[in-house]
Parts: structure tokens; sequence; C-alpha cells
């Protein structure tokens, strides 16, 4: 068996949604992603085991091109990550009611298809494919099914397009160019191309373009907050929770063992501007008004800093960053689930028409308590481990840089116990406020067991992600 499965059984659970008819729609996406996360898990078990679950195959001769997938522990860790978020999303929906929600549902796990297999793909002409296909359906999720004014969501999600498609294009270049000094895509080849400073630096240029605006960095997060606001909650937590892992990911993957000389020539301008990303975030976060814009930028704040660990170069800033990709996806989703129960019983998205939750549901008020903890990084939480080894790799190329960058549990604790304040404690509000439901009860117990007990335990994760971690240090530092 190899990671060829999980594709498929996603390709094969997109098709089976769209044909199942808007009755079933949502419960068949629900079963396809569960199997794709027990997949998932089994081929984790033939990893850890030793086994070979790659699959490489001859696909174009002119110019050579292979469907090459291949997994180590980092990938398998983002596709855990991705197939267990997946069922809790669609899960979420479930209370929900989608227009046309075969088609709905179809995009969602046509969108992991295409995600699942930019985390596998070792051919660049492949991943380049993959990345751009995961793109498609997120545009219409978000125009189709997104909130507020018709008009104002087309222009945020237009611009999210061609922000991002824009980027892709440079990426595409590089890719281009690698084939032509190369002669193949294939990531073990490019890694070992005689690249020039000069050509190394506009390589890493290209990839730098296309990775800055997904994630997104400073100055190219215009499109963030708009999009997270208008998109369907379901879309929120796919952007937010995976699709920015993607870039992340490929950071560690393709753009510093490509161009390493390149990123060590620029290293701190680098972590200047992705730390400068956490200070923006935190503080624009402070003036919010609407509670999904805040944690819009909180996330931005967070993405900031995982962006400085993987450009620190060490084993400790990827290892870091890998972990808080993690920590970040489930409590990202966990923290937009809840903004959306609130929104949805208040309808409303600001928080000066919020309060007084607390008296009328004290069980959601105690979940949201400790997502709002563990995105704050209190020991104890998953996101404080990732967070304390990002500052200290941080602290390894410079202490004042740390220190800067480490404003953000200072200003990430101000912002979000003071949301916290005004939408849950005060006065009974006039508009009344049910406690969590089953579903949502679920959703959130799970995303808050895994906070904690990775939180208490991350050995697992640590021990999986190292071997490939330390491989990636040695190719860059191989110069």
């Amino acid at each position: 068996m190899d990671v060829s499965l999980l594709l498929i059984i996603l390709l094969v659970g997109a098709i089976a949604t769209f044909l199942s008819g808007d009755k079933w729609a949502s419960k068949i996406a629900l079963l396809f992603s569960l199997a794709a996360f027990g997949a998932s898990i089994y081929l984790l078990n033939l990893y850890n085991a030793g086994q070979d679950i790659n699959f490489i195959k001859p696909w174009i001769t002119i110019p050579k091109i292979y469907i090459a997938l291949g997994a180590d522990g980092l990938s398998m860790a983002l596709i855990v990550l991705t197939t267990a978020l997946t069922p809790l999303i669609i899960f979420s929906s479930f209370r929900n009611t989608y227009a046309k929600s075969k088609n709905f549902y179809a995009l969602i796990l046509f969108m992991v298809f295409a995600m699942v297999g930019t985390f596998l793909s070792a051919d660049g002409f492949l991943y380049y494919i993959f990345w751009e296909l995961s793109l498609i359906p997120i545009y219409f999720i978000a125009l189709i099914w997104g909130n507020g004014n018709p008009q104002s969501r087309k222009k945020a999600v237009v611009k999210f397009f061609i922000y991002t498609f824009a980027g892709s294009l440079f990426m595409l270049v590089s890719f281009i160019y690698l084939y032509q000094k190369t002669g193949s895509f294939m990531l073990s080849d490019l890694i070992k191309a005689q690249l020039s400073t000069q050509e190394q630096f506009w390589i890493f240029l290209g990839f730098f373009l296309a990775y800055a605006i997904k994630i997104p960095l400073i100055p190219f997060h215009t499109w963030q907050a708009k999009v997270y606001q208008k998109a369907p909650a379901v879309g929120t937590m796919l952007l937010s929770g995976i699709m920015l892992k993607m870039a992340l990911y490929s950071i560690i993957r393709w753009q510093l063992p490509i161009a390493p000389q390149a990123a060590k020539e620029y290293l701190f301008y680098l972590v200047g501007l992705s730390v400068a990303g956490v200070i923006y975030g935190s503080i624009v976060a402070l003036k919010q008004k609407d509670i999904k814009k805040l944690l819009a930028y909180s996330s931005l704040a967070h993405v900031g800093l995982i962006a400085a660990g993987c450009y620190t170069m060490t084993l400790d800033g990827l290892r870091g960053a890998t972990l808080q990709m993690i920590a970040h996806g489930f409590g990202v989703v966990g923290l937009f689930f809840a903004a959306e129960i609130i929104s949805k019983r208040y309808a409303t998205g600001k928080i000066s028409q919020m309060g007084g939750i607390r008296i009328q549901a004290p069980k959601f008020t105690s979940m949201f308590m400790i997502l709002v903890l563990a995105s704050v990084a209190l020991p104890g939480t998953f996101n404080f481990v990732g967070e304390f080894e990002l500052l200290y790799s941080l602290a390894q190329r410079s202490v004042t840089v740390c220190i800067i960058g480490g404003t953000t549990i200072i200003l990430g604790a101000f912002y979000m116990l003071r949301m916290f304040q005004k939408v849950m404690l005060g006065d009974k509000n006039e508009k009344f406020f049910a406690d969590i439901n089953f579903n949502e009860g679920v959703v959130m117990v799970i995303i808050i067991g895994v906070l904690v007990f990775f939180g208490l335990y991350p050995k697992p994760i640590i021990d999986l992600i190292t071997p490939s971690l330390e491989e990636v240090v040695k190719i860059i530092n191989r110069i």
C-alpha cells in the first residue's frame, strides 16, 4: 500500500458526494473524510514500521514529469493534520443549510485532495498542479456560500484569487528555469542543481512571492482579513487551519533546500519581515470590532512567528515551526468555529453587540476559554510547545529579535482575553444564547483534547518529524 490511496479516496469521495444528491451529500462527504483519516493513520503506522509507502511512476516523457508522491515524517505530520481536521470541519457544518449542498461538500473534498497532493508531491510540476488546484474550490466556496453583500464578497474573493494565482506564476517560472538547468522536476534532482548566488536569489524570490502571499506575510496580507470574514465558516477553517500550512511546509520542503545560499544571505531580512508581521498582526488585532477579523489578524501574527522560525534554518526553528503549524491548525479551527457559533446565535459578528454569554451558556464559555488560553500559548497546551521552541530558535540567531517576536505572547494575551471578556462576560444579554449542542460539543471536545494531550505529551510528533527535519538541515548546510 502507498500514499496514492489517500488521493484516490479523496477524489472518489468528491465525485461520490457530487453524485449523491443534496440530501446525502454531507453524510457521504463525512464518510469519505473519515476513510481518508483512517487511511492516513494506517499509512503512518506503515511508515513508522519502516515500509516504503512512496509512489513514483513516469507520467510525461517530454518534458520529463513523474507522478511522484513521497512521504516522510514531515509530510505525514501535515497529512494527518489535514485528514484529521477535514471530518471535524465537515461535521461542524451539519446543522447549516447550503443551497446545492452536493456541490459544496464535493468542493471541500476536492480541495482537501489538492492540499494532500501538495504535501505529498516530490515532482515540482506535479506539486505546482496540486498547489493551483487547491485554489479553485476555495474560490467557489467563498464566492457562492460566503457571508455578507454579494458584491463585497466577490471583490474580496477575486482579490484573493488574483493575488495567490499571480504569486504562483513566479514559482512556476522558477521551476521552469530549474528544469532547464537539471532536466528534471524531481525535488531530489533540483536540490543538486549547480546554481550561482545570483541564480539562487531569483529562484528564492520566485518561491518567496508565492509563499508570502499564501501564508500571508506583510505586505502581502491585504486579502486575508476580508476573505476570512466573507467566507463561510467552513471556508475560513479550511483556509486558516490547513491551506496556509501549504506555504509554510513548502518553505521547509522546497525553498530552503533548493536555494539555501540565498536564504542564508538574506536570513535577517526574512526573519525581520516575519517578525514584523507578528507585531503588525497583534497591533491591528487590538483595534478590531468584528470577532472574525480579530481572529484573522491574530492568525497573521502567529503564522508570522512560524515563518520566522522556518527562516532561522536551525533544527529548533524548523521543528518549532512544524509543531506550531499543527497546534495552530487545531487551535484556529476551534476559534473560528466558536466565533461562528456566536455570530450565528446573535446574527452579528460585532463584538460590541455580544456579552453575557457565560450566564446562559456555561459549557460553551468553558470550552471557548480553553481555546483562548491555548491560543496565547498557556503552558500545558500544544501551542506552548511550538511557540517556546520557535522563540528559542530566534534567540540562537538574535536575542533582540527573540524579545521582539515574543511580544506576540504579551499582545496576544491582551487582545484575546479582552475579546473574551467583552464577548462572554458581563450582564446577561437581551438576546437568548443557547448552550452548546451535541454536534458543536463533539467538535470542540476533540479539538481541546488534541491541544491538551499534545501539550502535555508532544513526544510522538517530535519523534515523527525530527529525522526528516535533520535531513533538511543537512541539505541546507551542504554548502
